[in-house]
Parts: C-alpha cells; sequence; structure tokens
C-alpha cells in the first residue's frame, strides 16, 4: 500500500512568488488498484509524483511503500521500487540506443554496469518474450535504434522498460496525451494488461475523463493542493464527471478569487491607514 501522510510543500518560500502546493495532504492508494487523478493545470498532480519519485523533496510529511520511508530514501534507491512513464514517448527511453540495449539497461535497474557489458545474452529470450507481449512486433528490431520508432512504438516501449523489474509503484503522467487518439487507445489498453498482470500499484494523471472511467479503480480530482473528489468509476458517467470536474474546479478558482480580492483589500487599507 502507498500512504501519504501530512506532505507539505512549498515553492519560492519568503518570497513575493511564494506557492504552497501542499499542505498537510495525505492519501491511501491499496495495493494493485490504478487510481486515476484528475485535476486543471497547477494542482499539484506533477509535484506529487515527483515527490513520489524524489526528484522533488518536500517540506514534511511522510512517503510509505508499505513500511518503507521514500523521503529517506535517494531517488535512485526509490527507483527501484518506482517506474514512471512520461508524457513525452522520447523521455523513458535512449533514443540513441537500439531496442535490445534499452531492454537491457531496463533489466539492469538498480545494479551497477557499463555500456561495454550492457548486454547480456542470457536475457535476450526474456526480452524478445516481453516484446511479444506488446504485439507490435519489436521483438523483430531488436537492432533498430529507438529513435526510428513511431511515437506508440517508443511509448509501449518505455512502458515495458517501466514495468519490467515489477515496480512495487507505477506513476503514469498523462502518458498517452502527446498521442493520437488511435494510438493513445492502444497505448492504454496495454497499460491496462500489463498492471492488472502483474498487480501494480498504479498512480495515472489524466485529462481524459473517459479513460479515467474506463481504465481506473478509483477517481480523485485535485484542486488546488486537496483533494476535492473521490469516487468509483462506477459511481459515476463520463457526463456527471465533467459536471463534477467544471463545478469543483470553478467553486475552487471562485474561492481563490475571492480569497485575492479580500487581501487585495487588506493591502489598500493598510496603505491607507
Amino acid at each position: 500500500m502507498l500512504t501519504i501522510k501530512n506532505l507539505s510543500k512549498t515553492f519560492y518560500k519568503g518570497m513575493d512568488e511564494e506557492n504552497q502546493v501542499f499542505d498537510n495532504f495525505s492519501l491511501e492508494v491499496e495495493e494493485s488498484k490504478c487510481v486515476a487523478i484528475l485535476g486543471p493545470n497547477g494542482c499539484g498532480k506533477s509535484t506529487l509524483f515527483n515527490m513520489i519519485s524524489g526528484s522533488l523533496d518536500p517540506d514534511g510529511g511522510e512517503i510509505l511503500l508499505g513500511d518503507v520511508d521514500l523521503v529517506k530514501l535517494s531517488e535512485d534507491e526509490r527507483a527501484i521500487d518506482t517506474g514512471k512513464v512520461n508524457q513525452d514517448p522520447s523521455k523513458g527511453v535512449c533514443q540513441n540506443l537500439n531496442i535490445l540495449e534499452n531492454m537491457s539497461m531496463a533489466l539492469k535497474k538498480g545494479h551497477k554496469f557499463t555500456f561495454k557489458r550492457l548486454i547480456d545474452k542470457k536475457n535476450n529470450q526474456e526480452i524478445i518474450e516481453k516484446l511479444k507481449s506488446l504485439d507490435l512486433g519489436l521483438e523483430k528490431k531488436l537492432k533498430t535504434q529507438v529513435k526510428f520508432l513511431s511515437g506508440g512504438q517508443r511509448q509501449s516501449l518505455s512502458l515495458l522498460m517501466a514495468t519490467v523489474k515489477k515496480p512495487k509503484i507505477l506513476l503514469l503522467d498523462e502518458h498517452t496525451a502527446a498521442l493520437d487518439p488511435k494510438t493513445s487507445k492502444l497505448i492504454m489498453d496495454k497499460t491496462n494488461d500489463l498492471i492488472k498482470k502483474e498487480k501494480i500499484t498504479t498512480l495515472m494523471i489524466t485529462h481524459n475523463l473517459k479513460n479515467a472511467i474506463e481504465y481506473a479503480d478509483r477517481i480523485i480530482m485535485l484542486n488546488k493542493g486537496k483533494i476535492v473528489l473521490d469516487i468509483l468509476p462506477s459511481e459515476v458517467t463520463e457526463e456527471e464527471l465533467t459536471r463534477i470536474y467544471n463545478e469543483k474546479i470553478e467553486e475552487g478558482n471562485g474561492m481563490e478569487a475571492e480569497k485575492s480580492a479580500s487581501l487585495g483589500n487588506l493591502r489598500k487599507v493598510e496603505k491607507i491607514a
């Protein structure tokens, strides 16, 4: 289980641009479940992912994976049990290496290695079988440089690389947003097959409400660093979720605007005084 307790993060502390993204934020994610995270830009979705993966340190709080506090581990140490697929299909792969080299590197995750000894022939058959599971014919292109693959092929390879060591948690950061609708559906189906088969606890940032309902076990919505909705996909239709999304975000923005106006009036009073 992933348990986040009292997580806090503020950027530009003490400056005019100070931005408190999270204040005592808590969340529990059941093991083997896929949770879709919705919310507008700036609500804290990517900041949350970066604090889980270790590329960003929280100001306070705990991120527990089982009984291990990830906050106390380095980014490299966390990478052993954490997989991540980014929005950009190029970020999860090494463009100038071929498919075999990329997969070999993924299998050595968490271990020291040199590029001269990157490929271990005893792993080749396992790599071929993993690639076959994608049903994209990549097992026949082992020596093809990844930069020559399509966006969908690269994202499929990135997904496979992120899960090949069976991580305890998988972070999907809008991983189909840069793809066309047909390819996006393909990647979502492959993602669903992988995480269900391997029983990987998954957090999925998405702006696609249909995908959230179709593929997730639970949907949460963030706004201003707070959970404003926590619901099961079976409890809502896409139309209802769209309406709720708009209402929650507008409500949150309205409160923020009211707060800003009040602060502005207070400053005016202070100046007059």
